[in-house]
């Protein structure tokens, strides 16, 4: 009988000893006196010396090359160097057990399969490898495994190394034991359940400890915090090729999450902000789910740099404390972008950020933006987990100059709200937004009729609210699935009189994988502003298409009505569609695209007069997201629509 303890073959760590034999050169020497008359005492300077005894070892011939200067072909063949390629036989009847996978993974031999090796160097690998083979196939339940190699010399110089695998019969467990389950009441066996082993399963290493791991991480979300389980010992019996599991397992008592207490040298908030993160509360039955996602949740803040996240004995047995212990993340951030479109020109963007200048959570950014057709300088207040879990408010007060074909405006606005949006982390399915705004902006119109510039000031409070709904499987690339999402903003504008009305905005867009490279995805807008005339709206609260993210192959906002001098004017309602196929090959991707769309008048859009789009785009898939440039052509152009228009910017077009 043997008494075992192991683990699965990828955390086995193999050692291997070499031995060599030094060469010991010695030398006898003898006299030409006879020892008879030899003085013991004296040594004669002028006897020549007896000649060196034969030791099996030709001196070396000081007129050949030195090392390195020879030919390899007159090196010995056994430190010849010479690419192999490996072969692992016998192990298709183990498809059960992932020893293929295994080997391949921490095989000597397979990491140097694209390299030149020696002789010596290539047997070492073996040797290795072959303990590396028994320690897999002994995780999988085969004690008795043999393992044969031999290295064949192929007619092209290459030669193969074949690791030949006899696995020998499977051990099976005989007996399956586990103590201490009778500490957990009635969930007594549903926790025995867990482990998954039964007489008569194999003897395999992953099966037992990935069992010992549900079981007790299966406890922990079931009410026991403290819930520990030992280590598996097992009893072989290499006659009967059986074993013997036995298990302890200590449940620890069932709780109650406790208070939330804060640690660390600097923590960048305290334990009534954590509490507002938390899904859980005093009171509530203890689960580690709730744990793990609270510390996915404070990384996410971007103020945390290192969290741990631990259950800690409380004064009331019943309850368990929660102990977090933060240290800060750098808070301080520079950022900038660059890019152009065609009637955007080109634009650049710098900001600075502090995200936790008023705390808990307070990020305050001061953005700027300087471009050939605009100018921007805002301050930004963005506070995640506003007294709610994924509740953000936003709040922002800035200036800007906006000079465009259909208008220029003059802005200064002040506006705050309330959201729920998706995150990298968290991709929600329902999102959500509501807050107010006031605007005020002096702009430049050419309306229809107009010879001559006129500029209006306007006093504007809005309302805006969006609810979004999203089944698609990525935030920046979105692969199969589809998205909603509506915008709703009452609004009242103040010039000569009180003008109210609605904006309204409906976008739709699907995306499904037509093959494993191709995406083909398409999207609709609809949108239509109730309850006022196109010359009771400011300009830039009209709707506009053509564009980077709108009609590509149409500069910015230059489809729909236009005045005298051919400028757009904008109107109340507008449709489009994109429909586009994006083919992607490791990082880089072409995506053809066709768009549609029309701006109207009236307030209803009529489907009509589609002003269309075609062109190619190329992507380059980095590690923060696709990075897009389209180059489009209108398909059916009117006067002063430029031929070719570019669009530069990071994520996908929809």
């Amino acid at each position: 009988m043997a008494r075992v303890a192991f683990l699965p073959a990828s955390f086995v760590a193999l050692a291997l000893n070499c031995m060599c034999s030094p060469v010991v050169w010695a030398a006898a020497q003898q006299s030409d006196t006879p020892p008879a008359s030899a003085d013991p005492g004296q040594l004669d300077a002028e006897a020549p010396l007896d000649a060196m005894p034969d030791i099996g070892v030709a001196w070396p011939d000081m007129a050949a090359p030195v090392a390195g200067e020879e030919s390899a072909a007159a090196q010995p063949a056994e430190l010849a160097e010479r690419r192999y390629k490996v072969v692992l036989e016998g192990v298709e009847a183990l498809a059960a057990t992932p020893v293929r996978e295994r080997f391949e993974t921490l095989s000597t031999l397979k990491a140097g399969e694209k390299s030149a090796a020696n002789s010596a160097q290539i047997q070492r690998r073996i040797r290795q490898d072959s303990a590396l083979l028994d320690t897999v196939l002994r995780a999988s339940g085969h004690y008795d495994a043999q393992i044969d190699s031999e290295v064949e010399n192929a007619a092209d110089g290459t030669l193969t190394v074949r690791m030949v695998v006899t696995a020998g019969p499977l051990y099976r467990f005989e007996n399956v034991q586990i103590s201490g389950l009778d500490k957990a009441g009635d969930q007594k066996e549903a926790f025995g359940a867990i482990l998954g082993i039964e007489a008569q399963d194999a003897v395999d290493a992953d099966d037992v400890t990935g069992g010992a791991t549900a079981l007790e991480r299966t406890m922990r979300q079931s009410g026991y915090p403290f819930a520990k389980v030992g280590e598996p010992d097992i009893l072989l019996d290499h006659e009967t090729r059986n074993a013997a599991l036995a298990l302890d397992i200590d449940p620890g008592g069932k709780r109650n999450f406790g208070a939330i207490m804060v640690a660390g040298e600097k923590p960048p908030f305290g334990a009534d902000h954590v509490e507002d993160i938390a899904r859980f509360r005093t009171g509530e039955p203890y689960n580690q789910t709730r744990l793990d996602d609270l510390r996915r949740a404070l990384i996410a803040t971007g103020v945390v740099g290192t969290v741990s996240v631990d259950p800690v004995p409380a004064s009331d047995p019943a309850l368990a404390d929660v102990r977090v212990v933060m240290e800060p993340a750098p808070l301080r951030s520079i950022a900038g972008e660059l890019g152009y479109g065609t009637g955007e020109g080109v634009r650049a963007e710098a900001s600075w950020t502090h995200r936790n200048l008023i705390g808990p959570e307070g990020a305050v950014t001061l953005r700027g933006v300087a471009g050939t057709r605009e100018q921007q300088a805002y301050a930004v207040l963005h506070k995640p987990n506003f007294h709610k879990r994924d509740v953000v408010l936003n709040a922002r007060l800035g200036a800007s100059n906006i000079n465009r074909s259909a208008y220029d405006a003059r802005t200064v606005e002040l506006g705050f709200g309330l959201e729920r949006q998706s995150n990298i982390i968290w991709h929600k399915r329902w999102t959500w937004s509501g807050g107010a705004e006031l605007v005020a902006t002096d702009e430049r119109d050419m309306t229809a009729g107009l010879l001559a510039t006129a500029r209006r000031t306007y006093l504007i409070a809005a309302a805006p609210a969006t609810l979004g709904y999203d089944r698609s499987n990525d935030l920046l690339d979105p692969t199969r699935g589809f998205r909603l999402g509506l915008r709703v903003s009452p609004e009242l504008s103040l010039r000569k009189g009180t003008t109210g009305y609605v904006r309204l905005q409906l976008d739709g867009s699907a995306y499904l994988p037509a093959s494993s490279k191709v995406v083909v995805a398409g999207r609709v807008r609809f949108g239509s502003i109730a309850g006022a005339s196109v010359l009771d709206l400011a300009p830039s609260r009209r709707f506009y298409a053509g564009g980077g993210s709108s009609v590509r192959g149409y500069g910015y906002q230059q489809i729909g009505p236009r005045d005298a001098a051919n400028d757009p004017v904008g109107g109340r309602s507008l449709a489009e569609f994109s429909l586009e196929a994006r083919v992607r090959w490791r990082e880089f991707g072409i995506v053809p695209f066709v768009d549609g769309g029309n701006i109207y008048s009236g307030q209803t859009p009529r489907l009509s007069g589609f002003r269309y789009g075609a062109g190619l785009g190329v992507r380059y898939h980095s590690s923060f997201g696709p990075i897009r440039v389209d180059v489009g052509t209108p398909i059916n152009p009117r006067k002063g629509d430029t031929p070719v228009t570019v669009f530069v910017s990071l994520g996908q077009a929809f």
